[in-house]
């Protein structure tokens, strides 16, 4: 079994449409796979409706959250949110508070780059992504691969979009422990995500790990591509020691990333559990 935790669709910032990357996760290979869009389940519908026999589609999303860092600072988190029932009031309420301040942040974005002179028509690039988008920089990057400012997207985060550049907007993301409890109430279980992939900017200590785990946290993103082998091993010992599920994840992103579908996997075991644990939406099949 190849089982796949993290994956985006076109819905938020991957180029895939959900029903595409189902396809593409069946021809992978893959046994279950896990839509996590960032702060949006629009993509759910479509992805069901596309589930190919023999694959599993586990329905979540990857939320954006703030936390203490551990050294008396802050951080962006990520949480993989899985099997929650989206009809929760409190999900509802704060995913449509995201969805309109992605859409004011990078419209803000793109303003102040076409004000310096880039090839940028910032109404126009709104008008151009589906209205219920869950948006964010990497369509601003693409915007300028397609406008030959550079080459990749990569690129393109690292000499304009960085959190430290001139053109960063900030936003305000859920509070961790916000998040995990309204994932819980809604009946479904989380995952912090590539916790200590340091060159994505600040990270948080094994500290507030032990603290998030004792708030409810599910589980651990040990295998992850931006995990070294020795990161992996220290995550792997943390996970043990807490208690939390391991998980393994792809981050998969179509033309985005260079990563491919199922590169990074979770074991059957930790799958199971983490389906036993939750109670909010069953995991999809097809006959």
């Amino acid at each position: 079994m190849v089982i796949d935790l993290h994956t985006h669709s076109s819905v938020s910032d991957g180029t895939d449409t959900p029903g595409e990357l189902m396809s593409a996760a069946a021809a992978a290979g893959l046994s279950a796979i896990a839509l996590t869009d960032h702060d949006t389940t629009a993509g759910w519908a479509p992805a069901a409706a596309a589930l190919p026999p023999g694959l599993s589609l586990v329905r979540g999303a990857e939320l954006s959250c703030t936390s203490p860092n551990g050294v008396g600072g802050t951080a962006t988190l990520h949480l993989l949110a899985y099997l929650f029932d989206p009809n929760s009031p409190a999900i509802v309420a704060e995913q449509s508070r995201l969805r309109a301040q992605r859409w004011a942040r990078l419209h803000r974005m793109a303003q102040k780059m076409a004000a310096d002179g880039f090839p940028l028509d910032p109404d126009a690039l709104m008008a151009s992504l589906p209205p219920d988008a869950s948006v964010g920089r990497p369509h601003l990057a693409m915007a300028l691969v397609a406008a030959d400012v550079v080459s990749s997207v990569d690129e393109a985060f690292e000499l304009f979009l960085h959190s430290r550049g001139r053109y960063h907007v900030g936003r305000q993301d859920t509070p961790v422990h916000t998040a995990i409890s309204m994932i819980a109430d809604a009946g479904g279980v989380t995952v912090l995500a590539h916790a200590f992939a340091h060159h994505r900017g600040p990270t948080v200590t094994a500290g507030v790990i032990k603290e998030l785990a004792g708030a409810g946290l599910t589980g651990l993103e040990v295998d992850h591509p931006d995990h070294s082998p020795a990161t992996r091993v220290q995550l792997a010992e943390l996970a043990d020691d807490l208690g939390l599920v391991r998980t393994g994840s792809s981050d998969y992103h179509g033309t985005n990333k260079t990563i491919r579908l199922g590169q990074e996997s979770t074991s059957p075991a930790s799958f199971e559990e983490l389906v036993r644990r939750a109670t909010g939406v069953p995991v999809l099949t097809t006959a």
